[in-house]
């Protein structure tokens, strides 16, 4: 539980129903609810819950007496999110608790035009809020998937979902020919790979990938039989052999805020996935301080194209 929502049920009226509560995308290293069972389609919360002997599910079944949802950075997702929490306890209280940043003024809004909101508390720059989980919700609920403008199909809150982010972009047109396994850690919707299958050399690829929305689209958008699908975090996956090459566009936040170590993490990944005679390729923005742990990790390693934005780096014989 966040600090919202302890302070909502100690002290703002906040009173959850006897029974079964649903947690939708509640972080791993939040404050656990007795009784509660986690909703996460992200692996390395959906691991760590698993990891502290939390029932954790991709899905909801229900019913539940209660659901609450953290919002995420996406409003589509999360009012997509409330619309299903609504449908798996629809005899009872949803909750929804957010900061500013991730839109819970919106949100507050957007529930207010549709139910009456029986309560609500603000602290640390955001607010829980709670209300009762009628039907009239599920307008709220969008598509499974949408087609973008380059043809390929994502979800809501999946990252770059209305087209090919730039990044991977100028990666696809800075690689060489490549040949033999491949894995794409932080895959998305599989944009990158499908690039990459377009070369007759591929033997396989492994599309490795956290978020298991963008994931379930990927499997959708390719269909090659060399294609190879992982819900996993790209920096504890091991591949189930040593890799040719490894191509990546690595994250670099968690939630809103800035975070370097993610694609340290990824570089780290990639060295201990790859074949003695193995490269790197991956994508970073300019200002990202990736070239140490590229030195770390691998013997030889050097930025081979680049724009003012980004820098397409390339690095080979990882160290063991």
């Amino acid at each position: 539980m966040t600090d919202r929502l302890t302070y909502a049920m100690e002290a703002g009226g906040l009173s959850l129903p006897d029974g079964p509560i649903a947690l939708f995308d509640a972080p791993g290293d939040a404050g656990a609810l007795p009784g509660a069972r986690v909703i996460s389609t992200f692996r390395p919360d959906f691991e760590a819950w698993q990891r502290r002997g939390v029932p954790v599910s991709e899905t909801a079944s229900g019913p539940y007496a209660a659901a609450i949802v953290t919002l995420g950075r996406d409003r589509t997702r999360n009012e997509s999110r409330i619309a299903e929490a609504a449908r798996v306890a629809p005899e009872g209280l949803v909750v929804v608790d957010g900061a500013k940043t991730d839109g819970i003024e919106s949100i507050l809004k957007v529930v207010k035009k549709t139910v009456p909101v029986l309560g609500q508390v603000s602290k640390a720059h955001g607010k829980c809020l709670w209300f009762e989980a009628d039907a009239a919700l599920q307008a709220l609920a969008k598509p499974e998937r949408t087609q973008n403008a380059a043809g390929f199909w994502t979800a809501p809150g999946v990252f770059s979902a209305d087209k090919p982010d730039p990044g991977s972009v100028a990666l696809a047109g800075a690689l060489p020919a490549l040949k033999g396994t491949v894995g794409d850690l932080g895959a998305g919707w599989g944009w990158l790979s499908a690039q990459i299958l377009q070369q007759d050399a591929i033997k396989a690829l492994h599309l490795v990938e956290a978020e298991k929305l963008a994931l379930d689209c990927a499997q959708v958008n390719i269909t090659d039989p060399r294609a190879k699908f992982h819900w996993a975090d790209a920096t504890r996956w091991m591949s189930p052999a040593l890799l040719d090459v490894v191509v990546m566009n690595p994250p670099f936040h968690a939630g809103r805020k800035g975070d370097p170590s993610l694609g340290q993490a990824f570089i780290a990944a990639a060295a201990r996935n790859l074949a003695p005679g193995g490269k790197l390729y991956m994508v970073a923005n300019r200002h990202l301080p990736y070239e140490q742990t590229l030195a770390e990790c691998f013997r030889d390693h050097a930025e081979i194209e680049g724009t003012s934005a980004f820098k397409i780096l390339t690095a080979s014989r990882p160290k063991r």
